[in-house]
């Protein structure tokens, strides 16, 4: 089985960083193609790789898989001996709806602030949208943690599919500086500390492109 994961670029791409990070940690073989936004030929390019011209979609032979959330379950599907959803059924219902929460909700925090993997730790100021979305974000993973995570430094006790959604999210806390509890910022550290997060940004980092409406003061 030879998988492609097309995506976007590094820095930016939220959506591309989801299924890149599950796959790198459980150490799911594929290879990589970026395709850089704000070019001249990025439209055509992805449309010729992903139906939705979107990024990430994800090619495994003559079968092709698009959003991130599709591509987490596809493979969950294809590699069912890899734990990329917890185990018990009542985590793995929560661990399922707050994937899906976290794929249609939190605009204002999203769009507020633009994940940006190289942007220095510099606190920017919330609007009211963006503040009810980190006071769900913290009330979603004290309750994740409290029913199931007490097992480990994750949201389901190790590393889950749930915690691939929510990596972008924590490279937003993080470098817009958003105050959080203690036990939030302990789950944002252990998310930063994985290999996979590291080698992702490490390759962010080393990007020739910039895109100024994600580059927020």
């Amino acid at each position: 089985m030879t998988l492609t994961l097309i995506i976007a670029n590094k820095t930016y791409s939220s959506w591309s960083f989801r299924p890149w990070i599950l796959m790198r940690h459980f150490g799911i073989p594929f290879s990589e193609a970026v395709i850089p936004l704000a070019q001249d030929n990025t439209r055509s390019e992805i449309l010729r790789v992903s139906p939705s011209g979107k990024c990430p979609v994800l090619h495994d032979g003559d079968i092709t898989v698009w959003d991130s959330l599709a591509i987490i379950e596809y493979l969950a599907e294809t590699y069912p001996e890899k734990p990329l959803w917890p185990k018990p059924r009542a985590a793995r219902a929560q661990a399922r709806a707050l994937a899906a929460e976290m794929h249609s909700g939190f605009a204002g925090l999203r769009g507020l602030l633009p994940m940006n993997m190289r942007r220095a730790v510099k606190r920017r100021e919330l609007t009211p949208d963006a503040s009810a979305d980190v006071a769900r974000l913290e009330q979603a993973f004290e309750q994740a943690r409290r029913a199931f995570g007490q097992g480990g430094a994750f949201l389901f006790g190790d590393f889950s599919a749930a915690d691939a959604m929510f990596a972008p999210v924590v490279n937003r806390l993080h470098v817009y500086d958003v105050p959080v509890a203690a036990a939030t910022r302990a789950y944002m550290d252990a998310v930063m500390a994985l290999p996979a997060w590291q080698e992702w940004q490490t390759q962010a980092k080393a990007e020739p492109w910039t895109i100024d409406k994600y580059e927020v003061a």
